[in-house]
């Protein structure tokens, strides 16, 4: 078995472009939950989303290319383009054979599927665009991303709901451990913020309805959250071979560990009331890294802000992690980027390999009132300094999936 080393993050959200710019506004607490202005919401159930603003799509692809890409295609492309960047390595032709990509979306394109459907409705079959079934597919993601590189070893999309990108990170680990790659991009990408989604989301009676300022609205494990902040963006690690890392002389951020994949094969949207499949995942990702649950520092926690989600998500913890539950530290970042579906889950594993990096948790924000049902340490408003030796990143999604990935700091 081969050991994997994560060697570079590319990160794109409504806080900004880049990995820099991400962890310290993360680490800062700052909000990037505000009004939608990319359309209107009149006779929509909330105008309040996490927007991508900083993305330019035109710094990464042509004006012919872009017709060929959803938005959560291009914002693939660019966080693999950023996380190459960081991890300063580039495919060489020896190398693409043994290299591959594994990019996860919930809904995929999303965005070409409504305005193809418009344009339809309003001029027949002939208006809708020709490349608009390739915009829509998720494996298109994948697949766009290793054209660019020149990736040809497996290239492949996963449809795990808001567990997406953490199952396609967990699949790609297991290549390179088991010796079938070298190398492999891996990651989620999403462009949700639609009218349809908006509407679907908000019957199901899951997005936040909170009153006051947009930055407040999402409240994980918070007395008053009201729900979800639906929102876009992607992010995308450079999984590698340890010793091929250590030979090039990478930086390394941190030793993926290990994986676990479960289904509570209970209801299509609700989890598992006592926890479960959700204890179970984690239970499997730690015996894969040969460690205990006291090992563990820190949680990214999958932390949705709605009613059910995140008393059955500590009630999980409780059972995986016994007494050391109370000591370990847990965060969500979705306080501060709302809820990106199946690019949640991968930039929440890259906030897991930044806090072993960095020594640092970031915050769960908006946390003013305690739930007396959800009692752990949720990290609450103020960054975490301290040593993590151990991390593990929760996501759960509809349908009962649940993906847990552990990472380890690197001596």
């Amino acid at each position: 078995m081969h050991k994997v080393a994560v060697t570079g993050v590319g990160m794109i959200s409504p806080l900004g472009m880049g990995r820099a710019r991400n962890w310290t506004n993360l680490l800062e607490g700052r909000s990037g939950i505000d009004r939608i202005v990319s359309f209107q919401c009149d006779g929509l159930p909330t105008d309040v989303a996490g927007e991508v603003r900083a993305f330019v799509p035109e710094h990464y692809f042509s004006r012919k290319d872009l017709r060929r890409a959803d938005r959560f295609i291009q914002f693939a492309v660019a966080a693999s383009s950023l996380a190459l960047e960081d991890a300063v390595l580039e495919i060489t032709p020896s190398m693409s054979e043994r290299a591959g990509v594994y990019i996860g979306s919930g809904v995929g394109g999303l965005q070409t599927i409504e305005t193809s459907m418009d344009a339809f409705q309003a001029g027949g079959y002939r208006r809708v665009a020709p490349a608009a079934v390739p915009r829509m597919l998720i494996n298109l993601a994948s697949g766009q991303v290793a054209i660019r590189f020149g990736l040809k070893g497996p290239a492949m999309g996963h449809a795990a709901a808001c567990a997406s990108g953490a199952h396609a990170i967990g699949e790609a680990f297991r290549l390179i451990k088991l010796g079938r790659t070298d190398t492999m991009l891996a990651g989620g990408s999403e462009a949700p913020l639609t009218r349809t989604a908006l509407a679907g989301f908000g019957t199901m009676r899951a997005l936040a309805r909170w009153r006051g300022s947009p930055s407040g609205a999402c409240r994980p494990f918070e007395r008053d959250r009201t729900g979800f902040v639906l929102s876009e963006g992607a992010a995308v690690l450079v999984l590698e071979n340890m010793a091929q890392a250590r030979a090039r002389g990478a930086r390394i951020y941190c030793e993926l560990l290990g994986y676990g994949a479960t289904t509570d094969a209970y209801h299509i949207t609700v989890p598992e009331p006592g926890g479960d499949g959700a204890s179970r995942c984690m239970r499997e990702a730690l015996v894969e890294a040969s460690l205990e649950p006291a090992s563990v520092d820190y949680i990214s926690a999958h932390g949705t802000a709605t009613r059910y989600n995140d008393v059955v998500e500590t009630r999980a913890v409780k059972r995986a992690f016994g007494h050391h539950a109370r000591r370990v530290w847990i965060s969500s970042v979705k306080s501060m980027v709302g809820h990106m579906l199946g690019a949640g889950s991968a930039l929440e594993a890259a906030v897991c390999a930044l806090a072993v990096w960095d020594g640092a948790v970031p915050p769960t924000i908006n946390y003013d009132h305690p739930d007396p049902e959800c009692d752990l340490d949720y990290v609450p408003n103020v960054a975490r300094k301290g040593k993590v030796e151990y991390a593990l990143s929760n996501s759960f999604g509809f349908g009962g999936n649940n993906a847990v990935l552990v990472m380890g700091r690197v001596s």
